[in-house]
């Protein structure tokens, strides 16, 4: 695959802009919508990642498995982050749905926590903040 840098650096800039409304929603108390959206925003971050190295982005929603299978291919700055980058996309994805839809027996906006949702940001943040070095 050609390394498409501009629809990488769209990808980064969404997930961007993707941040500043998860910190609008966090200040509103919006727990499992600040999970969702987080997910979303690790999601296109690491396509970035991924297109900005000339990786094929899958059109799934974790990516973990072709991050790992293509470390190599990922700047060396990032090497000693690979497996977290990974586990983040990992996590996040589990949540994705049941965030939004919830479940006959769970409303999302009751099982979300203040503690959820910070970990779900920070970690969209800190995936944002190392794409980012990585300089696409």
């Amino acid at each position: 695959m050609r390394r498409n840098v501009e629809l990488a650096r769209d990808y980064i800039t969404r997930a961007e802009l993707r941040l500043r409304a998860v910190d609008t929603l966090f200040e509103g108390g919006g727990w499992a919508d600040v999970v969702r959206e987080s997910q979303e925003v690790v999601e296109l971050a690491l396509k970035a990642l991924l297109r900005g190295c000339g990786v094929e982005a899958p059109r799934v929603h974790d990516v973990s498995a072709v991050l790992l299978l293509e470390r190599d291919r990922l700047p060396d700055l990032l090497a000693a982050e690979v497996d977290r980058l990974a586990e983040i996309s990992k996590e996040l994805r589990r949540d994705r749905e049941l965030a939004f839809d919830g479940a006959e027996d769970l409303t999302p906006s009751t099982f979300y926590v203040r503690a959820e949702a910070t970990r779900a940001r920070d970690a969209a943040r800190w995936v944002v903040q190392q794409v980012r070095r990585a300089d696409l």
